[in-house]
């Protein structure tokens, strides 16, 4: 698998970016999809989910740092209006709460976006809250650094393209995708846990989504341990595809930790070779 190393181009929100993946304006995209302290980024899973296909082919996983920036000579106690992400925002509630309780917070669409905003001498906004890539692309001063709530937190990013075929299985893989049900109806969500369980898969992240086509329609964007090309998967993937209205490839693809799935007895690729063999050998007996 080759991956992308020429010019890197900004844009103010993940649609955009994607958008431009679809069109063919860029190769890839890196777009949050996950993050440990807010869950997922709505705007990411769902357009991945819907539209024009488009696959995952690598994931990264990076510390949140987050500064509150303005224009050069501001200082922190002027700040009335501050512009960020909902997931930045988020991030930072208690230091916001703490330090600038009398200042409006507003939603963007980017933590890029915001600091770009702000550093328009002209911008009703004062401060962005944004990562120090931003504030040094957009010529930000930082007035309060490392502002995040939770040291510890991390953003799970992932390389988007347009459809390829996924790399080889390394062994510490991980696949994405999107079951629809077929119906509303008690057992539906069931149904489709079983196909994963029934195969000693298991499952990194399952989130429900509005489909927005009625209300209490969803779909589940899933993680699951393990390659499409791995016995068990494919096996769990064609369950879901027989029993769901439809199922979204978003890739397979090595995990970032490359942590290998812990594989219990009955589901080992052998094991399932095994099976294979005894099935056929039933259909076609030796005369032996």
């Amino acid at each position: 698998m080759t991956f992308y190393t020429g010019e890197a181009v900004g844009y103010d929100t993940v649609l955009r970016a994607l958008d431009a993946v679809r069109t063919g304006e860029v190769e890839a995209a890196l777009v949050p999809i996950e993050n440990s302290v807010e869950g997922g980024v709505t705007t990411t899973l769902d357009s991945l989910a819907s539209g024009k296909p488009l696959m995952i082919i690598r994931e990264a996983v990076l510390p949140v740092h987050f500064n509150l920036c303005g224009r050069p000579g501001a200082k922190i106690e002027q700040v009335r209006r501050v512009l960020s992400h909902p997931h930045a925002i988020a991030q930072v509630r208690e230091w916001l709460a703490a330090n600038l309780s009398h200042a409006s917070v507003t939603e963007g669409g980017s933590t890029a976006a915001a600091a770009k905003e702000v550093s328009d001498p002209t911008s009703k906004y004062d401060a962005a809250i944004c990562a120090r890539v931003a504030q040094d692309n957009y010529g930000l001063v930082p007035l309060a650094e490392n502002i995040a709530d939770n040291s510890a937190a991390v953003t799970r990013f992932v390389l988007v393209s347009k459809p390829v075929s996924p790399p080889p299985p390394t062994g510490a893989d991980k696949t994405t995708l999107v079951a629809f049900m077929r119906a509303d109806r008690p057992g539906a969500l069931l149904e489709i846990l079983e196909q994963f369980s029934g195969r000693g898969v298991n499952l990194c992240r399952i989130e429900s989504r509005p489909t927005k086509t009625g209300l209490g329609n969803y779909c589940f964007s899933i993680d699951l341990e393990g390659h499409m090309r791995d016995p068990r998967v494919a096996e769990a993937m064609l369950g879901l595809r027989r029993v769901c209205a439809d199922v979204v490839f978003l890739g397979s693809y090595a995990r970032a930790d490359g942590v290998a799935p812990s594989v219990g007895p009955g589901f080992t690729d052998a094991e399932f070779a095994e099976a294979r063999q005894w099935y056929t050998a039933l259909i076609n007996p030796s005369d032996d």
